[in-house]
């Protein structure tokens, strides 16, 4: 062989070696050497950021949430039981994500955006991450827009404005949820998107809540996202975040959003079990130190976009169960502090048949006249106070024999003001109506009526407007009562009042 042929095979033999990459590829590789109840302790993982998911030889999503200098503290997810100790761990540099897109409309998921409703599987290449920074202050808009949840003693007396944080508290079995609810049936010809959040809620609980909205068609615009009573306490933990994500998608994506968070007593629960397998240090109640932050992240993100950013906002309705009426406990106060103003429900109102069990004199509005149409504040504007004192004088009445005559009709006027605040659940009723039917209270219509012929009396109402459509469209498009169709709703229930006497 020539020389020249040697050199030339030497060549390429360089230039092929020089052509491979031999680099060798570094990953994040730790191992399991603590498993327990869905928490799992990891050695030799570095550089890994809080909220980054890590995955498993076992195929497990687990999230990274205690950072410590030669191991890391691992949440799981899912599949817990594949998982085995001594188990490799590898990091994936991508923070938790979940699903977002008009897909997720109609369907059921659990804290990941997997579908749990056997209605197939999600199709969705758009992922927005649970845990996001909130709107930046100038990003916003002041309040100026009511969001209508079709509850009389809501809209009138409590008025949640768009992007506001109202809190729904008090003990189990007052109502809480079917507030919730009734408020995303209102919404069908609202244009909005509602995202229901159910933390260790029963399944037959949230089986048939879904059930109700697909009758009414109020799926058509809702996503529930579910975390069982049986689901593991990260799930029950993540479910708001997540849920969140969701409604912020259709926030930055042209539409305004609702989400309601059932119950976030609940979640604060999972996140002590959590927190106490993490071996972080207890504090009141056992709650970890953070727990104030856990909820105050969350809730801001709800947000009224600027003009600038098309205007579109995300309202949350965040529930609170309370023990034995006991509001002073950690969480509760925690949640007040936080949101701009609360509905408190009340166990004996309920017991009564006052449904919803509004406590006129604890609930509270921040920004009560930005935040209702003027059509209602005309005629609603004493009616808190009104409701108020007949409170206190049916309390002082059962003590006195004798009352004169203006205490007897503002007793009376106050019970049929109640009867007329109540409302049927699953029927929520548009801010028109309710302007009317308040306004009939609010006006002396309903002296001559007996209490027990107030529904009655409401029902005819809403017939007549149906038939004299005047009204009701002028309230609609203008937003308040002008009084040429004042002069024209007396007629019509000077009619009524007639036929119901």
């Amino acid at each position: 062989m020539s020389n020249d042929v040697l050199n030339n095979i030497i060549k390429d033999i360089e230039t092929r070696i020089d052509s491979v990459d031999i680099t060798p590829e570094i990953e994040n590789v730790g191992e399991v050497f603590y498993l327990w109840d869905w928490v799992a302790k990891v050695s030799w993982l570095k550089n890994v950021a809080y909220n980054e998911v890590v995955e498993f030889e076992s195929w497990g999503t687990w999230v990274a949430l205690n950072l410590e200098e030669h191991f890391v503290w691992v949440v799981v997810l899912n599949w817990f039981n594949a998982i085995k100790e001594w188990e490799k761990v590898k990091a994936t540099w991508k923070i938790l994500e979940v699903p977002v897109w008009d897909a997720l409309i109609w369907r059921v998921v659990d804290s990941l955006g997997n579908p749990i409703d056997w209605l197939g599987e999600l199709k969705t290449t758009t992922f927005y991450p649970v845990e996001r920074v909130a709107s930046w202050v100038m990003s916003r808009k002041h309040v100026h827009e009511s969001m209508e949840t079709g509850l009389k003693a809501v809209d009138s007396l409590v008025p949640i404005g768009r992007w506001q944080r109202e809190l729904i508290i008090w003990d189990r079995q007052t109502g809480k949820t079917q507030v919730a609810i009734d408020t995303i049936l209102n919404q069908k010809w609202l244009w909005m998107i509602c995202v229901y959040v159910a933390i260790w809620q029963k399944e037959w609980k949230i089986s048939r809540i879904v059930e109700e909205l697909r009758k009414r068609w109020a799926m058509d615009y809702t996503i529930i996202v579910a975390a069982w009573a049986s689901s593991p306490a990260s799930m029950q933990y993540l479910a708001p975040y997540s849920g969140c994500a969701m409604a912020e998608y259709f926030m930055l994506n042209w539409k305004h959003a609702l989400i309601v968070y059932d119950d976030l007593s609940k979640q604060a629960n999972a996140y002590r079990e959590m927190s106490l397998l993490l071996r972080r240090p207890p504090g009141r109640e056992a709650y970890p130190w953070d727990v104030f932050y856990l909820h105050s992240r969350l809730l801001e993100r709800a947000a009224k976009l600027n003009d600038s950013l098309w205007a579109w906002s995300l309202t949350a309705l965040p529930i609170i169960e309370t023990q034995a009426w006991d509001v002073s406990a950690y969480i509760p106060t925690n949640v007040i502090s936080i949101t701009d103003w609360q509905i408190f429900l009340e166990s004996d109102l309920f017991n009564a048949g006052q449904k919803p069990a509004i406590n006129v004199w604890l609930s509270v509005s921040r920004v009560w006249w930005d935040a209702q149409i003027k059509a209602m504040k005309k005629v609603a504007w004493t009616l808190k106070l009104d409701l108020a004192q007949y409170r206190e004088l049916a309390a002082f009445s059962q003590f006195a024999s004798d009352l004169d005559d203006s205490t007897r009709k503002q007793l009376e006027r106050g019970k049929r003001m109640m009867e007329l605040l109540k409302q049927w659940v699953y029927s929520p009723i548009p801010a028109a109506k309710q302007v009317c039917a308040i306004y009939a209270g609010a006006n002396w219509f309903l002296d001559e009526i007996e209490v027990s012929k107030i529904s009655k009396f409401e029902g005819d109402l809403y017939a007549a407007l149906d038939d004299e459509k005047t009204i009701l469209e002028s309230i609609i498009k203008d937003k308040v009562l002008s009084e040429e169709k004042e002069a024209k709703l007396k007629e019509v229930l000077s009619k009524i009042v007639e036929l119901n006497k």
